[in-house]
């Protein structure tokens, strides 16, 4: 049997091999001795197994670990998982046992899960949020969430990459990198991005690295990812899954949910992570107010198991508000390349075809209001939020400390934290005055309540008007711009998405694949109101069965895609004659950070 103490240092040294070169001719395809018998698994297949005696916990463990170890850190290089669990093994023995004496803890007993690195887990692994101001002493509690697992009996695989935290540090920013876990890449292209900020548990999950993972969001980091990596991701309400012990971007809009490859996994886990109770360390799940969120209250009748309302017929009968806002065009000078806005068209006569009745919103005149006032809200949030989380770790660079110790942290370990992209919304946001009713010069004079509620209007009079107004089951519309080519010097392009539309408001959202565009995912959300989940999980999954669209088109972790039509001619060298001497030149250094120019639709945040 082997120690923890041995065991640990094999875990560590499996995930600190080397990459695989990048012309390694074997990188796309999966060698005969990586395990895939289980890939595209279901959590209820995987029980049913289990059940049937045909597979263990163990196992399963045990093949989950040789894909990452195989795919993830070498390989094509995924880099999707940030560290393994020590302990995820006796866990899955200790399920295993438990399973033998005829006692099951819940629907993920026995089933491996991935978590983000923003989510703290009381054992041997790290909680960083990417950064190395953060690795020392690992968190003292389980999260709440985390505990809500390991009641459920979930094995702790392990922790996935992210943008580093959470995506808000910089406007510049490169989704899927952060400092201690470098970039996560996409399975579907390598050379793709993953989106972010819940990168490497969207990759992780479309990799078949687990049945399940989770991620979080403040405005896009769920849905994102599972558009761009081919999965389904739920964006639960705020307030209920809980945030405690999970490392904030604003308690406004901060919401902790899953990624799975089906609707149904999704459904299975939101009903294990979720909060029952009041948790008395996020006030949001007791229906608190929280700014001006308190205008909804907790439901008393919220649903312990989520899978009732899995649909293959969800669509019949439904009526959903279609809107394209945002999808006419990438920017104002590049029109969208007609696949895109052709895959969404199909999509929704998919849609029509299973008995949907579509009411085009944009033709009725009806507009969604902007959350002008969001990113003033995430700024003032995240300074106040993250002093105290840094005063609940110890151990650590941060441990009491507040954003301007961590500013100077970066500054001081610039090589490592900030190779590529500065801290510019750290700046502004450590700039801002104290007070939630100071004028704040760099947003026009705006305070902080006045951008809560012109927050507040955009939820009243968005989804919750437009739902009223037509009557509708839900809103719908495409979900992101398809997977870009990861790009180091300048930043994401993010061109658009629709993830703002329940941000501000902290509503649900599902994101269902519902097609492919150049050889990667594209993928539609179905919004509602709060705690409308329920209906959400009904329609998505209802799309998901007539569509297939993931079973038909799985990750091949394929170096770069599009691969055809890409090469051109192959031209012949001209003979060579009295070839000059070669003549010495240095080489032009990059742009700083400082001197970057980056267009408008850049100075916004995105994917958080």
């Amino acid at each position: 049997m082997i120690v923890p103490a041995i065991r640990t240092l094999l875990l560590s040294a499996l995930l600190a091999l080397p990459l695989a070169a990048a012309n390694d001719a074997t990188r796309n395809s999966e060698s005969p001795d990586i395990p895939k018998r289980h890939n595209e698994a279901t959590v209820a297949q995987l029980q049913a197994e289990m059940a049937s005696g045909k597979l263990t916990s163990e196992s399963l463990t045990k093949e989950y670990i040789a894909r990452i170890i195989a795919l993830d850190q070498n390989g094509p290089g995924v880099n999707s998982v940030i560290e393994l669990n020590p302990e995820a093994l006796d866990m899955a023995r200790h399920a295993d046992q438990l399973r033998r004496h005829g006692i099951l803890l819940g629907p993920l007993h026995g089933i491996p899960v991935l978590l983000k690195d923003n989510v703290e887990t009381g054992d041997m692994m790290q909680t960083t949020a990417g950064s190395f101001a953060l690795v020392g002493k690992p968190a003292l509690t389980d999260s709440t969430v985390v505990a809500n697992l390991r009641a459920g009996g979930a094995v702790i695989l392990g922790k996935t990459n992210l943008s580093e935290w959470a995506n808000f540090r910089s406007f510049e920013s490169i989704s899927g990198w952060s400092g201690r876990g470098g970039q996560t890449n996409n399975p579907y292209g390598i050379d793709r991005n993953p989106c972010g900020s819940s990168a490497g548990s969207g990759a992780a999950v479309s990799a078949n690295f687990a049945a399940v993972s989770f991620g979080t969001e403040t405005d896009g980091s769920i849905v994102c990812p599972a558009n761009a990596n081919g999965v389904v991701g739920l964006k639960p309400t705020v307030g209920l899954t809980s945030r405690a012990g999970i490392v904030p971007l604003s308690h406004t809009q901060d919401t902790f949910g899953p990624h799975g490859r089906t609707v149904a996994d999704a459904a299975v886990a939101l009903g294990v992570v979720q909060s029952r109770t009041f948790d008395g360390r996020d006030p949001a799940t007791g229906g608190v107010p929280l700014g001006w969120q308190g205008r909804f209250s907790r439901p008393t009748n919220i649903p312990t198991d989520y899978t009732k309302f899995l649909n293959p017929n969800g669509l019949q009968g439904a009526i959903l508000g279609v809107t394209r806002a945002g999808l006419n065009g990438f920017d104002p000078f590049v029109p969208t390349p007609p696949l895109v806005l052709d895959q969404f068209e199909a999509a929704l006569n998919a849609m029509s075809a299973a008995g949907a009745t579509l009411v085009d919103l944009d033709a009725a005149g009806f507009t969604f209001p902007s959350a002008d006032g969001e990113l003033l809200v995430l700024c003032f949030d995240f300074r106040n939020d993250l002093k105290a989380y840094f005063h609940t770790r110890v151990g650590v660079p941060m441990a009491g400390k507040t954003l301007t110790d961590a500013i100077a942290f970066n500054n001081a370990h610039a090589d490592a934290e900030m190779p590529f992209f500065s801290q510019d919304i750290w700046d502004l946001t450590d700039s801002l005055a104290p007070g939630p009713d100071d004028p704040q010069p760099v947003f026009g004079g705006m305070t902080y309540n006045q951008a809560l509620a012109i927050d507040q209007n955009a939820g009243v009079n968005g989804i919750d008007a437009a739902l009223s107004q037509f009557g509708l089951d839900a809103v719908v519309s495409a979900t992101d711009n398809p997977a870009w080519a990861t790009d180091l010097l300048y930043g994401d392009h993010f061109i658009f998405g629709t993830s703002g539309l329940a941000a501000a408001p902290g509503y649900p959202i599902v994101q269902v694949p519902a097609g492919m565009v150049f050889g990667v995912p594209l993928g539609v959300s179905f919004f509602g109101t709060a705690f409308s989940e329920p209906m959400l999980i009904k329609l998505a999954s209802g799309f998901e069965a007539v569509t297939q669209a993931r079973a038909h088109n799985l990750p091949t972790f394929a170096l770069t895609v599009p691969f055809d039509h890409i090469s051109g001619s192959t031209l012949k060298p001209p003979a060579q004659r009295n070839a000059p001497p070669k003549v010495s030149r240095s080489r032009p250094s990059p742009p700083s950070n400082a001197t970057r120019q980056p267009g408008k639709e850049l100075r916004r945040p995105h994917h958080l």
